[in-house]
Formats: C-alpha cells, structure tokens, sequence
C-alpha cells in the first residue's frame, strides 16, 4: 500500500521524519517496504538571492545578475526574465544540475558574458506552466536553503507491506 507522508501529517499532526516514521510503522504495524521521496528532481535546487542585476551589454531583454547561492561568493548568472529585481529570491539551480525537463545546466558564455547557472520559472522546475518570469520566492530563509524547504513541493511516499492480518490498511 502507498501512503503519503503530508497526507497522513495533514490528518494527524507529528514531528516525525519520514526515517522515523517508517521505523514506527515498521516496529508497530507492517514492515515498511521503502520510502520514495517525489520530486527528488529538485533537491540541488536552492533558494537563490540576486545581490546585483543590470542590463546585458549586448542585449536589449537579458540581465547580467550576481547570485547568492549560499557557497560563500557571488555567481555571474546571465537571465533573461524581465521580473529580476535586487534583492529578491527565487530558485536557483547551478551549472551541473539537471532539471525536470531533462535540461542539463553547463556553464556557458552568452553573448560575452558567463552564466554559472539559472534562475528558474515554475514550469522549468515542472511546478505548473507559467513562464512569463522566473519564480519569485516569498521567504525569509537564508540563500542556499534547498528549494523544496522553502516551497514544499515534495512528499515522501511510504510503501507499506499490507501483511494477512491486516486487511484494514488496504482502506487508505
């Protein structure tokens, strides 16, 4: 049976982890066969905060950005939303991180100046289909902080082996 860590928090309130509950589970109830964490596609995806942002010398709709991805320096990232805004946060994924679509990021040269990642929109994370901009975050969390802490996105999925003597799981 698959059971959804959110959903059975949302009905009954605990602090456990998905280890601790599956251990609870397990040690109480049924064994717990495995634990799949769902959208484990955005884990290298962090809260990104934009220190510096100005026109692309040689563009007329990019932005030439500096990141703070939490690593301790800025990161030259070249965008072209037009909602990038100093001081806002929005998601960030660095060169070497493969998005939900498949998009492997590389660091590159556009048109003369170098990209060490990008700032993303909802439907490059695969979270809906907007793409006017990228996505901006609302929170106080410290750039570096993983995307999906900030913007819970993610759910744990608990399968759970429905043992002869109890049918009654099967209800979930």
């Amino acid at each position: 049976m698959n059971a959804s860590y959110e959903w059975l928090r949302a009905i009954v309130p605990f602090d456990y982890t998905p280890e601790q509950l599956r251990d609870l589970i397990t040690a109480r109830c049924c064994p717990v066969d495995e634990l799949v964490r769902l959208r484990a596609d955005l884990a290298s995806v962090v809260v990104g905060q934009v220190i510096e942002a100005g026109p692309h010398p040689d563009s007329d709709h990019l932005w030439v950005t500096k990141v703070d991805a939490g690593k301790g320096e800025l990161l030259d990232v070249v965008c072209g939303a037009p909602n990038v805004k100093v001081g806002a946060k929005y998601p960030f994924a660095a060169a070497g991180t493969t998005l939900p679509g498949g998009l492997k990021l590389e660091k590159r040269k556009i048109r003369g100046a170098t990209s060490n990642g990008m700032l993303c929109s909802a439907r490059e994370l695969g979270l809906g289909q907007e793409h006017d901009g990228i996505l901006e975050l609302t929170t106080d969390l410290p750039p570096g902080t993983p995307f999906l802490d900030a913007m819970p996105a993610g759910d744990t999925r608990i399968v759970i082996d429905v043992t002869p003597n109890r049918p009654d799981l099967l209800s979930h």
